[in-house]
C-alpha cells in the first residue's frame, strides 16, 4: 500500500517506519527542513530503541522516504496519516493548528479518494473539524471528491514504541463508513494476525478513548504517590502496600509504583486537555484536577528531602543527579521531574552535576542558561565530591551501583532515591543514608 505520514516527529516516525517494515511504501512528510535532512542522512531526531535499525533497513529497501515536498506527499498516499504535534495552549487546550493545516494541504492537492487518518492525540470532535476543513477546501477549488476521515489514536510508550506498534494490545479505529474500515483493516491486518485486536467504534468515542487511557494511567500514578506520602507519615512501606494491592486482579500490578512524579509528552498534556474538554462541556473534572495537583507537588518531593537533610540554604553544596529523561529508554525531557529537582536545588544555591545515559544533549538544551549545572559523561564522575546522590530516572545502569565507590567518593554517604530502586535494609548494611519515597527507611548515623 502507498501511505503518507504527515509529521516526522515521535509518533509519525515510528508509524512510518513500522508500516514500511510490513512492506508498505511510506513517504514521511515534514516541513522542518533540518529534520528531514537528518533523516535523509541516516540520523534520527529522537532516541527510541530499535528505531534506527528499522529506519535504515527500510530506507535502503526503498520503502521509506522522507520529504518536505507537500505535493509529492499528498499525491503519493491513498492513505494519509496526520501525526503532527498538538501542543497545549495556555488554557490547557490542545492546539489543533498543525492538524487542520495538514488537512487543508491535503484538500488543496488531492485529485482522487483519500483516507485521512488522525493519528495525533486530539480532542473529541477533531475528526469533525478535519472533515469540515476538507469539504470547505474542496468546495473552494470547485471540485467534488470522496474522502473519509478516521480516528486512529496511538498507544505508544516511549522507550518501547516500536514493539508497541509491531505487537499492539489494541488498535482503535473510529470510522463512520465501511470503505474506511476495510482500508484500515488492510493496513493493520499484518500486525494482528494471531488475534484480532482491532476495536471499531464511532470517531468521537475513539478520540475520547486515547485521553481516557492516559488520564487513567496518570491517576494511578498520582494515587500511589499520595499513598506513599501517607505511608511515610504512618511508618508503613508503600512497596509492600503496592504488592498487596497489585495481587488483586481487579487492580493489577501496572502503574502502581511510587516515585517523584510523571512527565513526558503525553500524560501532562492529555490530562490538561481532558480537563479543558470537560470545562467546555460544562463539567469540572475534579479527579483529574487532583491528579495534576498531586503530580506537581510530587515533583518537589526530592528537593524537600534534600532540604530536610542539608538545610534550606544549599550554598557550598554539590549534588549528583542520576537521570534527566522523564523515564528510561528515551531522551525526552518534556515535563520531566528532573527539571523541577535541578531548578529547586540551584535556586537554593547548590551546584548540580548531572548524568543521563541518553539525554545529555537534551539536558543541555533544556537547561541552557541555568547557573550551577554541570554535565558529566558518566555516573561515577557525577558523584565525585558530591554531598549526596539524587536518583531521578530508573535507568538499568543505576540499579546495581558500586556502593563502596559511592561511600568513598561522596562527601556524605547520602542517597536520595526518587524511584525506590533499593531496599532500605540493604542500604543500611552498606553504610549509606537512604531516603526514598513512601518507605520508613532506616537511616544510619551521619558521619
Amino acid at each position: 500500500m502507498k501511505i503518507t505520514v504527515c509529521g516526522s516527529g515521535y509518533v509519525g516516525l515510528v508509524t512510518g517506519a513500522c508500516l514500511s517494515e510490513m512492506g508498505n511504501h511510506v513517504v514521511c512528510l515534514d516541513v522542518d527542513q533540518k529534520k528531514i535532512e537528518v533523516l535523509q542522512g541516516g540520523g534520527l531526531p529522537i532516541h527510541e530503541p530499535g528505531l534506527q535499525e528499522m529506519v535504515e533497513r527500510n530506507a535502503r529497501a526503498g520503502r521509506l522516504q522522507f520529504t518536505t515536498d507537500i505535493d509529492h506527499a499528498v499525491a503519493h498516499g491513498a492513505i494519509q496519516f496526520i501525526a503532527v504535534g498538538t501542543p497545549p495552549g495556555m488554557d490547557g487546550s490542545a492546539d489543533l493548528r498543525h492538524v487542520l493545516q495538514a488537512a487543508r494541504a491535503i484538500g488543496e492537492r488531492m485529485t482522487e479518494y483519500k483516507l485521512i487518518v488522525d493519528k495525533s492525540t486530539v480532542p473529541v470532535g477533531t475528526g469533525d473539524a478535519v472533515e469540515s476543513v476538507l469539504r470547505e477546501t474542496l468546495a473552494a477549488r470547485g471540485v467534488s471528491l470522496a474522502f473519509s476521515v478516521v480516528s486512529n489514536p496511538e498507544f505508544l510508550k516511549e522507550g518501547a514504541a516500536v514493539d508497541d506498534f509491531m505487537r499492539p494490545d489494541r488498535v482503535v479505529i473510529g470510522a463512520d463508513d465501511e470503505q474506511a474500515v476495510h482500508l484500515m483493516r488492510a493496513v493493520y491486518g499484518p500486525f494482528v494476525r494471531n488475534r484480532d485486536r482491532m476495536l471499531v467504534m464511532d470517531r468521537r468515542s475513539a478520540e475520547l478513548t486515547k485521553y481516557a487511557a492516559n488520564a487513567m494511567l496518570a491517576t494511578r500514578i498520582s494515587f500511589m504517590n499520595e499513598l506513599a506520602n501517607l505511608a511515610e507519615r504512618l511508618g508503613a512501606d508503600i512497596e509492600l502496600v503496592r504488592q498487596g494491592m497489585g495481587t488483586d486482579p481487579r487492580i493489577g500490578t501496572q502503574f502502581l509504583y511510587a516515585g517523584c512524579g510523571y512527565g513526558g509528552s503525553c500524560f501532562p498534556k492529555d490530562v490538561k486537555a481532558l480537563m479543558h474538554t470537560g470545562t467546555e462541556a460544562g463539567m469540572n473534572l475534579q479527579v483529574l484536577r487532583a491528579v495534576e495537583a498531586v503530580n506537581d507537588a510530587q515533583k518537589q518531593t526530592l528537593v524537600d528531602k534534600v532540604v530536610a537533610r542539608f538545610g534550606a540554604d544549599l550554598s557550598n553544596h554539590r549534588f549528583a543527579v542520576w537521570g534527566l529523561a522523564f523515564k528510561p529508554g528515551t531522551d525526552d525531557m518534556r515535563e520531566a521531574p528532573s527539571l523541577v529537582v535541578v531548578r529547586g536545588l540551584t535556586e537554593r544555591g547548590a551546584a548540580v552535576v548531572a548524568y543521563d545515559p541518553v539525554a545529555m544533549d537534551e539536558g543541555r538544551r533544556c537547561m541552557s542558561g541555568w547557573t550551577g549545572v554541570e554535565f558529566v559523561p558518566s555516573a561515577a564522575e557525577a558523584v565525585q565530591g558530591a554531598d549526596a546522590l539524587i536518583i531521578v530516572t530508573e535507568w538499568k545502569e543505576f540499579r546495581s551501583p558500586d556502593f563502596d565507590h559511592l561511600k568513598r567518593t561522596l562527601r556524605h554517604p547520602v542517597v536520595v532515591d526518587g524511584r525506590n530502586l533499593f531496599e532500605p535494609e540493604l542500604m543500611l548494611a552498606e553504610g549509606l543514608e537512604y531516603y526514598c519515597v513512601g518507605r520508613a527507611a532506616p537511616v544510619i548515623a551521619r558521619r
